[in-house]
């Protein structure tokens, strides 16, 4: 995500929904075995957001929307594992009516509490076991204002709508398992009226039309974190190149913003080619981006193989910090939400390579300025306080400069083979601050804690060499 817009923003409190019960069925007989999963991972600034008890496999989403009335009709079947005997399970799920719910086939009881849907299965289910629940939902998505006063979740404009979902946001479209350490594979099937497109991440199969309606497919193969799924509505042009190599470039841009941002969509395939020889493969099956008029949306985000710009933010440094986000923050996923500089620290450190490639300020220019900065100094990058500074300048500005330092004491051989091996090692998973300090010692073979305890963890403003 990009910086500049996330801290315009003034700090805002998100308001609880109220409790609303849905009709339930009785559970069948026999004694409980299992337990109630988790409500929540105690993720220490989500402490509520995500399950526990089960892994989700897969999503399909199969959605019916009407721009005109923004009613949005929607099912979810969701594949999981259980990790426990369960006798109820919980979603995440904010806001919209839910119909029914069935698992594995059978009627199941669901109760709402806030942004929590409560499912009680008719028959426990086991550890170990596979078992796939269907909800059946309406209503108009709500927009969900963040701790620090950005909007994310149903951003509906006129004849449009565009769905985003960092760091929350997404479980008011669909019901899931909405923290970044649940990663699954994707199915998503929109019908929009006749004239508009629909397009999320992964790749398309052909739209077809239904009387007055056009229904599009897209499927996402490999693992995707609840909050980097995307979903664009409008009147989109939508266009598909390849890079050398044949990766499918999905480009989707309103009709407004086509003429400013077509030339820079072109250069995709150029700043993939710069990130693969910086960073390894690219981990995906598609690349691309949508872009929106300013205004439709306050800030650029990674959304996974389709990241998403209003048109006042699709510049050249915007667009490599969420391609590099593909790798850092997408293949590679934060552990907890407080891991965030993996994402954040390594996309600005890109920008910094890319732009002195390009001819711009040096790296270690870059550095200088950032360590002048007064605002990355507020807390270390990888504690942010609280969810208003999630995406504060330290998890940066200063996640950058630990990376620079890291380079300092490796060597640039080193480092980058590291940056590579960090990647490859972690791809398609989630990892933790813990894990990048010890993947770091482990690979370079040195003992590197005057680097995490100055420039990671350290309260105060180190010197600028030493």
């Amino acid at each position: 995500m990009d910086l500049s817009a996330r801290c315009r923003a003034a700090v805002a409190v998100v308001s609880a929904l109220s409790a609303v019960a849905l009709a339930a069925c009785v559970p069948g007989p026999g004694a409980v075995r299992g337990g109630q999963g988790a409500a929540g991972l105690r993720d220490p600034l989500f402490p509520k957001l995500g399950n526990g008890g089960y892994d989700v496999q897969h999503y399909g989403l199969d959605l019916d929307y009407d721009p005109a009335s923004g009613h949005l009709a929607g099912t979810a079947e969701i594949t999981a594992r259980a990790t426990q005997d369960l006798s109820a399970f919980h979603l995440d799920f904010r806001g919209l009516t839910v119909a029914d719910v069935t698992v594995d086939g059978r009627p199941a009881s669901a109760n709402r509490a806030g942004g929590e849907l409560t499912v009680r299965p008719r028959r426990d289910i086991r550890e170990g076991d596979r078992f796939r629940t269907v909800v059946r939902y309406s209503g108009v998505p709500e927009t969900v204002t963040d701790a620090d006063g950005s909007r994310e979740g149903w951003l509906r404009s006129d004849g449009a709508a565009l769905a985003v979902g960092e760091p929350a946001g997404s479980a008011s479209w669909f019901p899931g398992n909405h923290h970044p350490s649940d990663k699954a594979t994707y199915a998503v099937t929109v019908s929009v009226p006749r004239g508009l497109r629909a397009v999320a991440g992964g790749e398309p199969r052909a739209p077809r039309t239904e009387g007055r309606r056009t229904v599009q497919s897209w499927r996402s193969t490999e693992p995707m974190a609840g909050h980097l799924a995307v979903l664009a509505i409008g009147e989109l042009r939508v266009e598909t190149v390849h890079t050398p190599s044949g990766l499918p470039v999905v480009t989707a841009v309103s009709p407004e913003a086509e003429e400013r941002a077509e030339p820079l969509l072109r250069r995709i395939p150029e700043l993939l080619a710069w990130c693969e020889e910086r960073f390894g493969p690219y981990p995906f099956s598609s690349a691309g981006a949508i872009v929106v008029p300013s205004g439709d949306l306050e800030y650029a985000l990674e959304t996974q193989s389709r990241p998403v710009f209003p048109l006042d933010r699709f510049d050249e440094p915007t667009l490599l910090h969420e391609l590099a986000h593909q790798w850092f923050g997408n293949s590679v996923s934060p552990a907890r939400w407080s891991d965030i500089w993996l994402n954040e620290g390594f996309a600005t450190y890109a920008e910094w390579l890319w732009q002195a490639d390009a001819g711009g300020p040096s790296v270690a220019d870059r550095f200088v300025e950032a360590y002048g900065d007064d605002g990355n100094w507020a807390f270390p990058p990888a504690e942010p306080p609280g969810p208003a500074e999630l995406f504060a300048p330290p998890v940066y500005g200063r996640g950058a400069m630990v990376l620079h330092r890291l380079r300092a004491v490796l060597g640039d051989e080193e480092f980058f083979a590291l940056l590579r091996g960090w990647a490859a090692e972690h791809r398609h998973g989630t990892a933790s601050t813990a894990d990048f300090t010890a993947y770091a010692e482990r690979r370079s073979g040195r003992e590197l804690s005057q680097v995490w305890d100055a420039w990671l963890f350290g309260r105060g403003r180190p010197p600028l060499t030493d």
